[in-house]
């Protein structure tokens, strides 16, 4: 541990202080991973209450994580310098705060702009609680069990999101799902200012307001574009994504430069030299993406195909995420035994195997397949995931902890984004390829039912039982045709990072590999 850092957790700090401090540290984690997936069941309810354009709606789902990955790394500086647990309460106060009043928004606009502030407060409450994580935990061993429980209640929450708005929206407004915020937050404004120490970098980079605009600027461009790819291939998506990147080619040339200048960057990219530190960011960026990329055909085929409740598709996806929490729970243990960067790989491979099950066996539509290929997927995720974010953070000094944990938690936001964006973007495309729109439907049916399986099974609602049956078995086909393209990318994106791991980890010495 880097002897400059000002952590007040100490070897003299009792293990049982340690823990209760991250069962505190552990309401806030599971907000966030519910809020992620929440609102999707929601649209239909606020798109009846508010009648917002499709525009808006675009906005009201986006702006969310667009203000989110744009501020995780100035918001990771900043609790380094003013204090982990300082920014984590303020965090989680405004979470809370604006989410209540997001529950009662009249107007569109009013629940954009609230949403874009739950951005902002979620963007100081994620970094945070990797940090204090890594400054709390000082054993090499405690901490990966630690990051362990820490992966494990993310993925617990992402599952619960949609059983929670399942079942609140059965029995109440759209805007319930905001109002869970408050309860699932209290305990930790509660009990982390008694339980969870204060640290901060005792020699922090100065305010680096231009830093702060590159940074910010081109993560919301780089995801803004491709978000917008998603949906429309062309000149202003791509351009989007070149600015994106140009922006962040400046801020790490800045950041280089501010380091040969002997000032303290705001990130220090030289970080991206360590392998335990790069390969980490390279597996979870990836399993992320596979793990998302999965769940946005799943959830559609169980609805859609399948003709599944929401309620019900949602309990139909719980034993992948059980096993994802089990595995990642179990990489601890296999990691001391067989080291962690044979379990990062044997995680990717568990990735990659559950796509080529859905390959082999889930194009003709087979439920059974296709939930037996996210189960593995999810397990490969569990045991990768941990491990990653574990070595992420080993990889650097207490005191940054802060800044690292945002660029960790940025890759999860960026391997998210594409996960929709590239897999979504081929299972688009090979649907419009392949559906058969019948006659018999007005201009705006047919463009709806050529577009998206959502639109023709809304489309099928208007023709006789025959033209019905006809275009919902086309339109299944032609969802399911893109199983075999989005599965072989997913398998090959996730195979080509366990090669990444596999190379920049099994030479490495180990001090890099526990930090």
């Amino acid at each position: 541990m880097n002897q400059t850092s000002a952590v007040q957790a100490s070897p003299r700090t009792t293990s049982a202080r340690r823990w209760l401090a991250l069962t505190a540290l552990m309401f806030p984690v599971l907000l966030i991973a519910v809020d992620n997936t929440v609102l999707s069941f929601a649209v239909p309810a606020i798109s009846l209450a508010l009648q917002p354009t499709s525009t808006e709606m675009l906005w009201i789902v986006d702006v969310y994580s667009l203000v989110l990955a744009g501020l995780l790394v100035p918001m990771g500086s900043i609790g380094d310098r003013i204090g982990r647990r300082r920014i984590l309460l303020l965090g989680a106060t405004g979470f809370a705060a604006v989410s209540a009043s997001a529950a009662f928004a009249a107007t569109p606009g009013q629940l954009i702009a609230a949403r874009a502030l739950i951005g902002v407060f979620g963007s100081m409450i994620m970094p945070a609680t990797l940090s204090l994580i890594r400054n709390i935990f000082t054993d090499a061993r405690e901490r990966r069990l630690a990051v362990a429980v820490w992966a494990a209640v993310f993925s617990g929450g992402a599952a619960l999101g949609p059983l929670a708005g399942g079942a609140l929206l059965a029995h109440f407004s759209w805007g319930s799902v905001f109002l869970i915020a408050v309860p699932m937050l209290v305990p930790a404004l509660l009990l982390a200012p008694v339980l969870v120490p204060e640290s901060r970098d005792p020699a922090p980079s100065p305010v680096d307001a231009a830093g702060i605009a590159l940074v910010v600027g081109g993560a919301v461009v780089l995801v803004w574009g491709i978000k917008e790819l998603a949906h429309d291939a062309g000149p202003l998506a791509v351009g989007a994504i070149l600015a994106g990147l140009a922006l962040g080619t400046a801020f790490v040339r800045r950041q280089l430069g501010r380091a040969r200048r002997g000032a303290t960057p705001m990130l220090d990219v030289r970080l991206f030299a360590r392998p335990a530190f790069s390969a980490g960011l390279a597996a979870n960026l990836l399993s992320i993406f596979s793990l998302v990329g999965f769940m946005y055909f799943l959830a559609q085929h169980l609805q859609l195909v399948a003709g599944k409740e929401p309620l019900e598709a949602g309990l139909l996806m719980l034993p992948g995420t059980a096993l994802s929490i089990v595995a990642g729970l179990a990489a601890v243990r296999l990691a001391a035994r067989f080291s962690a960067w044979r379990v990062m790989v044997a995680g990717l491979l568990l990735n990659a195997a559950g796509y080529g099950i859905v390959l082999a066996f889930g194009q003709g539509g087979s439920l059974a397949a296709i939930l037996a290929g996210f189960a593995v997927t999810a397990a490969g995720v569990g045991l990768a995931e941990t491990l990653s974010n574990d070595l992420i953070l080993g990889a650097v000094p207490a005191a940054k902890a802060g800044a690292a944990s945002a660029v960790s938690e940025t890759a999860y936001e960026l391997g998210a984004v594409l996960g929709t964006a590239v897999l979504g973007s081929v299972l688009g495309a090979a649907y419009r390829a392949g559906v058969h729109v019948p006659a018999g439907l007005t201009a705006g049916d047919a463009a709806r039912a050529h577009e998206t399986l959502a639109g023709a099974v809304e489309a099928s609602r208007s023709l006789p039982a025959d033209a019905a049956s006809a275009l919902l078995d086309s339109a299944h086909r032609a969802f399911d045709s893109g199983v075999a393209y989005t599965s072989a990318i997913g398998a090959a994106l996730v195979l080509a990072a366990a090669l990444i791991v596999l190379r920049a980890l099994r030479r490495a010495q180990p001090c890099e590999m526990v930090g």
